[in-house]
């Protein structure tokens, strides 16, 4: 598949320290925007590929660009990567939420406003999945999918927030429903202690699934469709597509 967007654009906002970082972020489809945020591996075929699922299930995608070679996937390569953009990533960064979550904070608002929509789903993947969960406590965003939420690395049963920021994502969640966080059952990089990590902290505001294999990227690298399906439908009805 050849994922077709339409524009790309720069974003610029602050992260959390106050200091300005800008990324492209690509735009394609219609209908309700879904935000994905990158995993690991990078913006590859298999990311594209999810973009284009959505567009073709009616939803409109934002594909932030925030590290790596766009449309290849370089595990090795992004690890180095992450270290020379680690003020605004870190992956062992311990109740706490990385810099960039301001930024992302930001961009859901931009994204609402763009679209005049109530609203504005997120997919986080990988090294970006908890910010799919923490993102809930902003307005402009109407559920969020944590795939696979790997941070931080090392990390026993902490998680990548704070108290504060688990307080007002569960409100949010609250508010508008619970989030939802997956991983596969064997899953080394996403740790079944990270899952009730998440539980114990948010209780039933986030539902956790847990699919059998041993696979790490449910929806892009190692897709697994009855995955995809629970997203695409919990997307539906949350932007009021059902």
């Amino acid at each position: 598949m050849t994922w077709t967007h339409d524009t790309v654009f720069p974003f610029t906002a602050p992260l959390t320290t106050g200091i300005e970082t800008t990324h492209d972020v690509y735009v394609g489809g219609e209908g309700p925007p879904i935000m994905i945020l990158q995993e690991l591996p990078g913006i590859g075929t298999e990311t594209l590929e999810l973009a284009q699922r959505l567009n073709a299930s009616g939803f409109r995608v934002y594909l932030p660009h925030l590290f790596g070679t766009f449309g290849k996937t370089e595990t090795a390569k992004n690890f180095a990567r992450l270290f020379c953009v680690r003020r605004e990533i870190n992956m062992f960064l311990k109740g706490r939420e990385s810099p960039i979550s301001g930024w992302m904070r930001a961009l859901t608002r931009d994204i609402r406003d763009r679209e005049g929509s109530k609203g504005v789903g997120v997919i986080g993947m990988c090294l970006t999945g908890s910010f799919a969960l923490t993102l809930m406590a902003e307005d402009a965003v109407l559920g969020g999918v944590a795939s696979q939420p790997a941070l931080p690395l090392l990390s026993g049963d902490k998680l990548h927030m704070s108290k504060h920021d688990i307080g007002e994502a569960s409100s949010g969640m609250t508010a508008k429903g619970p989030a939802l966080a997956m991983r596969y059952a064997e899953d080394k990089m996403s740790p079944q202690r990270l899952m009730h990590a998440l539980e114990n902290a948010f209780g039933g505001l986030v539902q956790t699934v847990e699919f059998p294999g041993k696979g790490h990227s449910l929806l892009t690298l190692h897709f697994h469709e009855p995955a995809y399906q629970k997203v695409d439908t919990y997307f539906k009805a949350r932007l009021g597509m059902t």
